[in-house]
């Protein structure tokens, strides 16, 4: 199986989340995911991009998300890029789940969805890669 994906940009407003959860949805579709675990990455797709319209832009509308879906032989990978406030990783841990109120989940939702989730920051920007695992893939933990 080739490497097979494309890249879409989007503005920093969440009107166009939607343009980006009808993408990673079809993503999963072509990477044979149960439409049950379809929902829980575009989920956590979905998140993330809150997460940069929110944190990184700080809802300031007119920014620039590239979100790019790959689809390798053993997963599918989605890559969220912008050029907004870099984030701490430190800082970014989820509420305590027995805490309750809303809000404050979206990372907790994330991390138990992806099998990978990779944070990194330089002077070109923020990148976040979110990899799911393809079903019945044998090497869970190779790089491609």
């Amino acid at each position: 199986m080739a490497v097979d994906g494309f890249t879409i940009e989007i503005p920093s407003d969440a009107k166009y989340a939607k343009v980006v959860r009808g993408a990673v949805t079809y993503a999963c579709e072509l990477g044979g995911f149960s439409p049950e675990t379809g929902q829980a990455v575009t989920l956590a797709v979905d998140e993330a991009v809150t997460n940069i319209i929110r944190h990184a832009y700080q809802s300031e509308p007119g920014h620039s998300i590239r979100v790019t879906c790959r689809i390798t032989p053993r997963r599918l990978e989605i890559l969220l890029q912008d050029n907004g406030r870099k984030a701490d990783p430190g800082t970014m841990k989820p509420r305590d789940l027995n805490e309750i109120r809303p809000g404050g989940l979206g990372l907790h939702f994330i991390k138990s969805i992806m099998d990978v989730v990779d944070y990194q920051s330089d002077d070109t920007g923020n990148q976040l890669l979110l990899a799911k695992n393809l079903p019945g893939s044998r090497d869970p933990d190779a790089q491609d």
